[in-house]
């Protein structure tokens, strides 16, 4: 799979700056504004207002990591992959899948 990188121009603090990330990256970041209700520049302007990374492209990749990285970790920090897994091998063992 080709990952292309997208280079887009994105209002930040009031400032017009671009930004290089791939395609996924760009509808993670889109699907996380919409869920906070937030616009993407909003988004990307906290981003950059708490990034320990000099870059902000790198800063972005890391925050999309770090908020799927949450959701799987689900509320009681159970990994919620290996739920998933438990559950289909369960189905599996009964004949049900």
């Amino acid at each position: 799979m080709k990952s292309t990188v997208v280079k887009r121009s994105i209002v930040v603090g009031g400032h017009k700056t671009s930004v290089s990330l791939e395609e996924p990256f760009w509808t993670s970041m889109k699907q996380i504004s919409q869920q906070l209700r937030v616009t993407l520049s909003e988004l990307v302007g906290e981003i950059n207002t708490n990034r320990q990374q000099s870059n902000l492209s790198s800063a972005i990749r890391l925050f999309v990591l770090d908020h799927f990285k949450n959701l799987a970790a689900g509320p009681t920090g159970e990994s919620r992959p290996a739920l998933i897994w438990q559950s289909r091998l369960l189905k599996e063992g009964s004949g049900s899948a």
